[in-house]
């Protein structure tokens, strides 16, 4: 039995791999969800004309990782304090979001936002939404696993994101 997870935090490409090495995960897929127009291409997302945002679909094995841990790990990736973005991506196909497929998933999310905001680890507000999940669109092949197909564009682009990262998560 398997169950989906997908989560929103500015460009696909660095929302992948921290999700891809955990165990229990069967697929990380880069796409476009929350928008109007069907079948959306990177180029009509990156527009800002189809409402879609930037997204990871993980189908995982609940046996072997929870959503709770997948949302723990999801808040890891993310500056949460940023509605407008993440990092060097701008504009609302870029806004952080927690798709739920369920109540069970609303609540998790909904539970472990409000831990997130009582921790005082950030000052500012957290603007993560937690909305239902709608039509998942996967991206084109060129943007799956893109850490591994092109390391040193990756490595460029999770730059700011990795230096946030390290400064707000590990300490």
């Amino acid at each position: 039995m398997t169950e989906k997870a997908i989560f929103a935090g500015g460009c696909f490409w660095c929302m992948i791999q921290p999700f891809d090495q955990q165990p229990g995960i069967h697929s990380v897929i880069s796409g476009y969800t929350g928008g109007h127009v069907p079948n959306p291409t990177y180029e009509q997302v990156k527009s800002y004309s189809t409402g879609h945002t930037e997204a990871v679909e993980i189908i995982f094995d609940p046996e072997i990782i929870s959503y709770q841990a997948l949302v723990e790990i999801y808040w890891q990736q993310t500056d949460p304090t940023d509605a407008l973005g993440q990092f060097e991506d701008r504009g609302d196909n870029y806004r952080p979001v927690i798709f739920y497929q369920n109540e069970e998933q609303k609540s998790i999310a909904e539970k472990s936002k409000h831990t997130l905001e009582s921790s005082g680890r950030f000052k500012e507000k957290i603007v993560t939404t937690i909305e239902p999940a709608s039509t998942f669109y996967p991206a084109e092949e060129y943007h799956q696993d893109f850490y591994k197909k092109d390391p040193e564009r990756y490595e460029d682009a999770h730059h700011i994101r990795g230096r946030f990262l390290k400064e707000n998560w590990e300490n």
